[in-house]
């Protein structure tokens, strides 16, 4: 059983510093690090690199990924962001006028701009939820969802607070629409398990800097088997059919390799992060997701209840993730306060955001309750 603080070792975090911020950026692992600069050696001698390298940390990476997931590899493809991954969903799904998206209010930016233009383009009407005094998420969603609703895409926990969303009984209220299911998972992939056989998403895209502890620009997006078939934002020449012949790539072929892999961004072979990026997903899979999320809820729970007692109201929470609420005229000022003190953590809309990882011990709870009082 993994304990919170136990793996403090592990991670590239000085003693004196409190790192609450796992949402916004993860710290590094050394052996991400070590990874990484392993990668950089490997690519400053490019005469070492053969034509097989192109493809192999890839797929080592995409099934990594898969096992996060819980999903085959070939429903798998690597993805640069999030905003990368929602773009393949929306030029993959359809609407008419008249059909609704349905969004969270106070959504990740990235989830509301890609439906806002999806809705201009196609004339269907962006649908925002919002949620009653003592409502939940889950029961505000499953309320908005009606016959005009065309695609439902929410994550599952909300980015400023760790609010949960039930996406079991999002995705029955969905399939009873017949609307399409798309997850943001980036703030929760990693640090809490997803049932995607059970929830049956039609896209879940996550990126990998914040709980996958990997680098920018490298994450993934799970693709159903019935989008399988569709249109990639980019036609590179590493997704066709026999790419990995380069003597033949001037032999141009309408097919793509095989699942989801024509939906990889361009350059998905970064010789510098995919290494890092494998390092952190290995390591996640050697403490299983389910170990990570069951250590994290005994600090959020902990941080809780004590910040509670200090009167400060903390809605409920996923168990890696969870929001305090402050009042508006104190946003501005807290983080860097709590900075000063050796205390890292974010100011998203009315919430002050704390969000561990196996790096946090006794002590950074202390200090951050300490700091808050």
């Amino acid at each position: 059983m993994l304990v919170a603080g136990s793996q403090r070792a592990l991670f590239d975090v000085p003693d004196d510093v409190a790192y609450l911020n796992t949402a916004n950026m993860s710290p590094l692992l050394h052996a991400v690090r070590a990874a990484g600069a392993r990668a950089l050696e490997r690519r400053a001698a490019p005469w070492s690199i053969a034509a097989a390298d192109w493809f192999t940390d890839v797929e080592r990476l995409r099934e990594a990924y898969a096992r996060v997931l819980g999903v085959d590899a070939e429903g798998v493809a690597l993805v640069p962001s999030t905003s990368y991954g929602l773009a393949v969903a929306a030029r993959n799904l359809t609407a008419a006028a008249g059909d609704e998206v349905v969004v969270l209010a106070a959504e990740y930016p990235s989830n509301y701009y890609t439906w806002q233009r999806f809705c201009a383009r196609t004339q269907a009407e962006l649908a925002t939820v919002e949620r009653e005094p003592g409502q939940s998420w889950t029961e505000a969603i499953v309320a908005r969802i009606g016959e005009r609703t065309r695609i439902v895409a929410v994550p599952n926990v909300h980015w400023t607070n760790g609010a949960p969303v039930d996406l079991v009984e999002v995705a029955a209220a969905a399939r009873a629409a017949g609307a399409w299911l798309v997850v943001d998972a980036s703030q929760s992939l990693g640090a809490l398990p997803l049932d995607v056989s059970t929830v049956a998403p039609d896209f879940v895209v996550a990126v990998g800097y914040k709980w996958l502890l990997g680098p920018l620009g490298v994450g993934c997006l799970y693709v159903a088997e019935q989008h399988r078939d569709g249109e990639p934002l980019e036609e590179n020449w590493i997704n066709r059919a026999g790419s990995e012949d380069f003597a033949s790539l001037v032999d141009y072929v309408d097919e793509y390799r095989p699942g989801a892999r024509r939906y990889d961004v361009g350059q998905r072979t970064n010789f510098g992060l995919v290494p890092m990026a494998i390092a952190a997903a290995e390591q996640l899979l050697e403490w299983t997701i389910e170990g990570v999320a069951e250590a994290l809820a005994t600090v959020t729970d902990e941080i809780g209840r004590r910040a509670t007692e200090l009167g400060l109201n903390v809605p409920p929470h996923g168990p890696h993730m969870l929001g305090v609420e402050v009042p508006p005229e104190l946003a501005a000022v807290l983080g860097p306060r709590l900075q000063a003190q050796g205390v890292v953590v974010s100011i998203r809309g009315s919430s002050l955001r704390i969000a561990p990882h196996l790096h946090t011990t006794a002590d950074d709870v202390d200090r951050l309750i300490d700091a808050l009082r």
